[in-house]
């Protein structure tokens, strides 16, 4: 029991910890709100800015439609202020299909389409970096904004994030969308994934100009067209799986400003839609998103196996223990600590409710959640390390390991 004891103790001081982090972050982070259209007439250096949206699409079937149609109705910006690339990145399935029969249906002038180009032999290209490039090749905006299929805008999106951009002189704008969750998976994971993003984007080093650390999400990312091209656009990150974290240190090695902001006002995310598509999709990015740092892969397994899974497993044996061999005094002691940071667990999904409105369903369950993120940490290891089953939407990515054991 003494055992126990000790490991219960510590847990309850990692969740202490973690707690704070994530309530600083949440009261840090700004929420980004939703603008009219008119605010065009409010800020002069807007009334001659365009802005060209830029969707990259591989296999989004099931996204791409809703996807598009949100962002076309939610601003009111005519075709002289606004256009939308959608770029079909040499996809399988029938998305192509889809973006021209909507292009038919709509007859928008800001929706324009895109048939992707394959990728250049004589560049490692990843992910989504060459779509976004040509683009950007074609586009005219002042203001670049890169939006995943899986996003959903809602009204006043567009508007808010560049009003607020040029009130503030940013560079980069990340904005992390409301995160919607459907399935158990995706409840098991998601929360844990975005708290762990929430804690990493108001981390001390982060937001200290004079150090590398930087880290961004890629759903919604909006870049002064300026800043975009001086740091080398996506073509300087075409090897890049975690694309966005990449950029962001651009972004802030060059000196621009980098601001982030919760975004639950004028976004929905719902990322990775099931178990195969979570497991395959952050054991893509996690360990490359670190810089290939294993050290920082076993802390997280370590804290997330600490503040998520000790609690339920400590709960469980206590309870098992005592009804076998009866009460002791040290048993209420520890049954109280348990309790206490089982409570604050449930904390720490309301706060993350209040940040990015995703409720608060199967938190109980945020043990089992707990050990399958610090699986997914070690594994991502293992993938980039050695290229076994490293893939994203099938397509392979083991080709990156030699440029990836160069640069390190």
């Amino acid at each position: 029991m003494l055992v126990l004891f000790v490991i219960a103790v510590f847990s309850f001081i990692g969740l202490t910890a973690y707690l704070i982090l994530l309530q600083d972050a949440v009261n840090k982070i700004h929420q980004l709100y939703p603008e009219d259209t008119m605010y065009i007439d409010t800020l002069p250096e807007l009334k001659e800015s365009k802005i060209s949206v830029i969707i990259p699409a591989y296999n989004e079937a099931n996204n791409i439609r809703d996807c598009i149609q949100s962002i076309l109705c939610s601003t009111n910006l005519s075709s002289a202020n606004m256009e939308v690339w959608v770029v079909d990145d040499q996809s399988t399935d029938n998305t192509l299909t889809i973006i021209k029969t909507l292009q038919q249906e709509l007859r928008d002038p800001r929706l324009k389409i895109m048939s992707g180009l394959p990728r250049p032999k004589n560049v490692k290209w990843v992910g989504k970096n060459w779509a976004c490039v040509q683009a950007v090749q074609v586009s005219i905006g002042d203001f670049l904004l890169f939006i995943d299929a899986d996003v959903r805008l809602k009204q006043g999106a567009i508007d808010g994030a560049v009003k607020t951009a040029v009130i503030e002189k940013i560079d980069l704008l990340n904005c992390l969308p409301k995160v919607v969750c459907v399935s158990l998976a995706e409840y098991l994971i998601q929360p844990l994934m975005f708290i762990n993003l929430l804690v990493s984007l108001n981390y001390k080093e982060a937001k200290d100009p004079k150090t590398k650390t930087a880290f961004a999400a890629g759903p919604f990312l909006l870049f002064r067209r300026s800043a975009y091209e001086s740091i080398g656009g996506h073509q300087a990150v075409a090897h890049e799986v975690a694309e966005d974290v990449a950029l962001a240190r651009l972004i802030k090695h060059n000196r621009f400003k980098l601001g982030h902001y919760l975004g639950a006002k004028v976004a929905t995310l719902r990322m990775y839609q099931s178990w195969s598509a979570l497991w395959e999709g952050w054991t893509k990015v996690l360990y490359v998103g670190a810089q290939r740092n294993w050290l920082v892969m076993l802390y997280l397994a370590i804290v997330m196996l600490l503040i998520y899974l000790v609690p339920w497993l400590g709960l469980i044996t206590l309870t098992i223990h005592s009804l076998i061999f009866g009460w002791h005094g040290i048993d209420f002691l520890i049954i109280f600590i348990v309790l206490i940071a089982i409570f604050m667990q449930y904390k720490l999904r309301t706060l993350f409710n209040e940040a990015l409105n995703c409720n608060s369903n199967y938190w109980w369950l945020q043990g089992l959640g707990g050990l399958l993120v610090a699986a997914m940490a070690l594994v991502s290891v293992i993938k980039v390390e050695t290229g076994w089953r490293w893939t994203w939407k099938g397509r392979s990515l083991s080709s990156l390991i030699l440029l990836l054991l160069q640069n390190h």
